[in-house]
């Protein structure tokens, strides 16, 4: 008597001779990996897959049902124009059955794996193990070599870790050309800058424009976002402002910031806007006239430990046109000192997360004795107290001190 195990096959005329089960299985699953896998159809699967189907994924030890089986299938199909499955072995044992197959298609149709289209090859090994009961796959495991996606993935890493380099390097260029080159010298006036650039280059920026009758225009600024953008944005910025600040041959800083806000409106992108605080200091006075196109207040240190913010309102430039922009005058008294500064001091973090802030500034500020150091050295000594140690610099930071010498020459 032939075993339950096998099954009759013969040919028409032929003794009938028996078929294991296990070679039935090895069949069915055979025809599964040509039909769905390498034909693409994954309308098929209804007819090999068991109703409580469940596939175990061995990479993230999560396991799946039909549906979820379906949209996997179906993903890598479509990411695929020539997607193939070669068989190289079969073996089966009971209700299961172990293939070794070689997966491989031209990755030129759609996103598989987090990775775009790019046109190469991909050749994975396999081996899945499926167990069939009463002609349906009930379960599958899978084991593969992933080694060539990932060694696709760190190729794709390498290409956008140099193409982040390479727009770091252009960044850096852009921004360094733009920023003056020495500091102008302006009698009984000591003008300091410092400028701390972040890894990822931001859109700080400062200038000095000499202007007739010892008068000198200074700029202070942001442009929003990072890397060539922001460099782009900022660079556009400073020559306008130069170009303004010479046609106009005046006086006026809310005048500069009203021309320059109306052809920045016309000419950088919607998503982006430049905060400016723009002062002419005449020498000869004493005074300094300012307006302020949405940046971060300025400090003025007073004699008797006071700092006073400069206030004035306007908008950023490049939001919107028309604007206008409000002026203000004041007078340094000698030994008196104007401190200019980005957002990047501010918003600096300690290693709780607490942020620098406004009151802090402010009180340094007002706390600080010019005979002992620079404003501006101060500043940062403090600042690195307050980040502590391994700290990352997450923005650019600029400060630009405006002090009035004792000595009225």
């Amino acid at each position: 008597m032939v075993s339950a195990r096998y099954r009759k096959a013969c040919w028409p005329g032929e003794e009938e001779a028996p078929v294991s089960v296990e070679e039935n299985n090895k069949a069915l699953v055979r025809k599964f990996f040509e039909e769905v896998w390498s034909r693409g159809n994954v309308a098929a699967l209804d007819e090999f897959l068991a109703p409580d189907f469940v596939v175990h994924d061995a990479l993230s030890r999560e396991e799946g049902g039909t549906e979820g089986y379906k949209r996997a299938v179906a993903e890598q199909i479509a990411a695929s124009s020539d997607f193939h499955v070669s068989i190289e072995e079969q073996i089966a044992e009971g209700d299961k059955v172990v293939t070794r197959h070689v997966d491989s298609g031209t990755h030129d149709q759609e996103e598989f794996e987090g990775f775009d289209p790019s046109g190469a090859r991909i050749t994975m090994e396999n081996i899945t193990i499926n167990r069939v009961v009463e002609g349906k796959i009930v379960e599958e495991r899978n084991v593969a070599n992933i080694s060539p996606l990932w060694q696709r993935r760190m190729e794709q890493e390498r290409i956008e870790r140099e193409r982040i380099e390479q727009e770091l390097r252009v960044a850096r260029r852009i921004q360094r050309a733009s920023l003056p080159k020495k500091v102008p010298e302006l009698v009984c006036w000591q003008i300091s800058p410092l400028y701390r650039p972040a890894r990822e280059v931001g859109g700080d920026f400062y200038d000095f424009h000499p202007l007739p009758e010892g008068r000198l225009g200074l700029v202070v600024g942001d442009a929003t976002g990072k890397g060539v953008p922001a460099a782009l944005v900022m660079s556009t910025t400073c020559g306008m402002l130069q170009i303004a600040a010479r046609s106009l041959d005046s006086s006026s800083p809310g005048e500069v910031l009203e021309r320059v806000n109306e052809a920045l409106v016309a000419r950088i992108p919607s998503n982006m806007f430049v905060t400016c605080f723009y002062a002419i200091v005449d020498s000869k006075n004493g005074t300094l006239s300012y307006a302020n196109a949405g940046h971060d207040l300025p400090y003025l240190r007073r004699h008797g430990g006071d700092a006073e913010e400069l206030r004035a309102r306007g908008m950023p430039l490049g939001l919107m046109p028309g604007m206008s922009y409000e002026e203000k005058e004041i007078e340094l008294g000698a030994g008196e000192v104007a401190l200019f500064y980005s957002d990047g001091l501010v918003e600096s973090h300690d290693p709780e997360g607490e942020m620098f802030g406004f009151p802090r500034l402010q009180a340094l500020v007002a706390e600080h004795a010019e005979e002992e150091r620079p404003l501006g050295d101060f500043l940062l000594e403090e600042l690195y107290s307050f980040v502590g140690e391994g700290w990352e610099q997450e923005d650019d930071i600029t400060l630009l001190t405006l002090k009035r010498s004792p000595n009225r020459g």
